[in-house]
This record gives structure tokens, C-alpha cells and sequence, in this order.
């Protein structure tokens, strides 16, 4: 237990978290940073950002310069009736793996000045005269300002009884969600999206010769397949020929895919007990949103903006909380909302062929799509 009262406390160091604590750290602020697990580990994510972020990481310190990684320029998008499109990148990306950035984002913090506690499970969060207190498995510990970048899903929702919680399982909130280091054979420019049945696939390369297999899907598709991983990717995924392809050309770098389940791509609210909420926290990027990992750090730097307001004494805690909703939902309203749309249209056989078809025939409606799904750099 201690004392001290940190400006900032962040509740999870994924992107946005570490983003968010490194963006105060430079401007002085003391910032706590409270992490369940231990750097490096690994996190199922696509793993391709998009070049909107390429500049803040390099403000943060991060040398993407001299880290060879892989460039990616063109789009490829198959229907599960293997019927598919191939479109130049608006903007492009580069693959990185979150075991690799967000370890190297987390050793940047500790140099900025940021005290990082890892293996630290926060276990509740009061806010009482103006400061907050946090209980964690390491201790108890205080702060005038208190962030949440825990992920996708935490005890810390279901004790503040956030709605999403508590909603019945339908097509946004039931995802399981694969994810594979493998080697591949698989385009090194190239980040394929390869519809199947109530799911989706993406392949990128990433840093040392890797590429990066993710997929999303619904719980019932694994439980078709008797609960069984590869008995799914064979009877369902396979059925696109692309898919097929991918799945019998790679090489398995892990003993085993990570897996998570219960994923919900539900609105969140950006502010949970006077807590700013970050990243998947304040509300789950869809896939086809563009790029989750930039829209990540972008909400960090809006968070950041609005906390150093309330800092300076320049806005109130209430002005500071309408703030950050509001230029949240500036920046990224109308590209989620756009996610979505596409989302509901792809993984149903019938609306993702004729989609596919659609886009064929009309190349600047592609173009229009993946501009809009992309922001700009920040």
C-alpha cells in the first residue's frame, strides 16, 4: 500500500493505456500504470496499423525506422463463395505484433518516468472527495484521475454493471475471437480479409518473417464443430477456397491459437463512474472499421488532451468528461457506425457475395469504403 496521490492511475497496458500514461509522462504528470499480466505476452489482435499512426508512435519514441517491418499496401477481401476483390490501400499499414509493441511501448513508459506495476489485477475502483482509489492484488493505490484501458471485457464491468454485460446473446456480442503466429507462403504488401460463414479471417505479415492469423466468428460456429478448434476451421472456414488455401499452407510457429470468447462489439459508454474509458474499454473497434490498434492510441491522445485540461485547472471534472465523449465521438461516431453496416453485411454467405459483386463492378465505391474506414494521421 502507498500513499502517494498520482495525477493519472491507468487500470491496463495495452495501446491505449501505455499510449495514454506515455502522452503525460512527457508533459510531467506523475502517472500510475497497473497491468494484470507480464511483458512481453502475446494478445489476440489483427495486428496490422494503419499509416494514421505511424508518426504518433514515433513521437512516443518507438524507432518503426530500424525495425524492418513489413509495409502493406493492397487489400484482398473474398466472399465464402471464394468471389473476391483486390484494392490499393488508401493510406497502407505495417505489421507489428502487440507482444513486440506493446512491450516496447511499456519500456518507453518506465524511462519517461511512469511507475508500472505488472502482474497487478485491479480489483475495484472508489471515487471519493475528489480522488480515486484503486484496490489491485498489489496494493491500494490513489489518483486525482483514473482511466480504464482494460480490454475488451473485465470484473471491473460486471461490478459496475456496465449494460453490455447484462445483454442477451445476439450478432454483436457472442464473437469468439482465433489468432495464430504462423509461416507462410501468404503476400508480404498483402492484408487479406477472407469471409466464411458467420466469421472472418485476416492474414498480414508482421515483424521476422511472421504473419499474423486472426479470425472472428460466432460461439455457436465452434459449437457445430462439438467445441473443437481445428474440426472448425476445417468444416466451416475451409469451405471458402482462399481460406482453405491459407489454412493447409501454414506452419504453426505456437504449440497452440490463442482464444477468447464473449466478445461484444455493443456501444460502451466513454465514462463509467467518473473513470475515462480507452480503447476496447470504451466500446470494441470492429474489424472492419479500418484498424482497431489506431483507433486505440487516437483515443489516448484525445483522453490525454482533455485530462491535461483538468490538470491545468483550465475545465472542471464534468467539463472534462463531456469533453472527452465529444471529441470522442467526433473522431470516430460515423467510421464506427460505417464498421458496423459493413460488419452485418459480411459473414452471411448471400450479403457477402452479392457485396463482393457490387465492388467488383464498381471500384471508386471500394475506394470510398476503405477511405472512410481509415482516419487520418494524428
Amino acid at each position: 500500500m502507498e500513499d502517494k496521490i498520482y495525477d493519472v492511475v491507468v487500470i491496463g497496458g495495452g495501446l491505449a493505456g501505455l499510449s495514454t500514461a506515455l502522452i503525460l509522462a512527457k508533459e510531467n504528470y506523475s502517472v500510475l500504470l497497473l497491468e494484470k499480466e507480464m511483458y512481453p505476452y502475446h494478445k489476440v489482435c489483427g495486428e496490422y496499423i494503419s499509416m494514421e499512426s505511424w508518426d504518433f508512435l514515433v513521437r512516443m519514441g518507438v524507432p518503426l525506422a530500424t525495425m524492418n517491418l513489413p509495409k502493406i499496401t493492397k487489400l484482398w477481401v473474398s466472399a465464402p463463395n471464394g468471389n473476391s476483390l483486390q484494392q490499393k490501400l488508401h493510406l497502407g499499414g505495417f505489421g507489428i505484433s502487440r507482444f513486440l509493441l506493446d512491450d516496447t511501448l511499456c519500456k518507453l513508459a518506465i524511462e519517461q518516468g511512469v511507475t508500472v506495476i505488472q502482474q497487478s489485477k485491479v480489483t475495484d475502483v472508489i471515487y471519493k472527495a475528489s480522488t480515486f482509489e484503486i484496490e489491485a492484488g498489489t496494493g491500494k493505490y490513489f489518483g486525482r484521475l483514473c482511466c480504464g484501458s482494460y480490454g475488451k471485457r473485465s470484473n471491473l464491468d460486471s461490478k459496475w454493471k456496465r449494460p453490455f454485460i447484462f445483454e442477451q446473446k445476439n450478432r454483436l456480442n457472442n464473437f469468439i475471437g482465433i489468432k495464430y503466429h504462423i509461416h507462410s507462403s501468404f503476400a508480404d504488401d498483402t492484408i487479406a480479409l477472407h469471409n466464411f460463414k458467420d466469421g472472418y479471417c485476416g492474414i498480414s505479415k508482421i515483424e521476422d518473417g511472421k504473419h499474423c492469423l486472426c479470425y472472428l466468428t460466432t460461439a455457436a460456429n465452434l459449437k457445430k464443430a462439438n467445441n473443437n478448434i481445428e474440426a472448425m476451421e476445417q468444416t466451416i472456414l475451409g469451405k471458402n477456397k482462399h481460406l482453405k488455401e491459407v489454412f493447409l499452407d501454414k506452419q504453426n510457429i505456437y504449440a497452440a491459437p490463442l482464444a477468447i470468447s464473449q466478445i461484444s462489439f455493443s456501444k460502451k459508454t466513454k465514462v463509467e463512474n467518473h473513470v475515462l474509458m480507452l480503447g476496447d474499454a470504451a466500446g470494441l473497434i470492429t474489424p472492419l472499421c479500418g484498424n482497431g490498434m489506431s483507433m486505440a492510441m487516437h483515443s489516448a491522445v484525445i483522453a490525454a488532451q482533455a485530462m491535461q485540461a483538468f490538470l491545468k485547472n483550465n475545465i472542471d471534472r464534468d467539463h472534462m468528461e463531456i469533453q472527452y465523449q465529444k471529441n470522442w465521438d467526433k473522431q470516430f461516431s460515423a467510421r464506427l457506425r460505417i464498421g458496423r453496416l459493413i460488419q452485418s453485411l459480411f459473414g452471411q454467405n448471400t450479403t457477402t457475395n452479392v457485396l463482393i459483386s457490387l465492388l467488383q463492378k464498381s471500384p471508386w465505391l471500394a475506394k470510398a469504403i476503405i477511405k472512410k474506414t481509415h482516419g487520418k494521421p494524428f
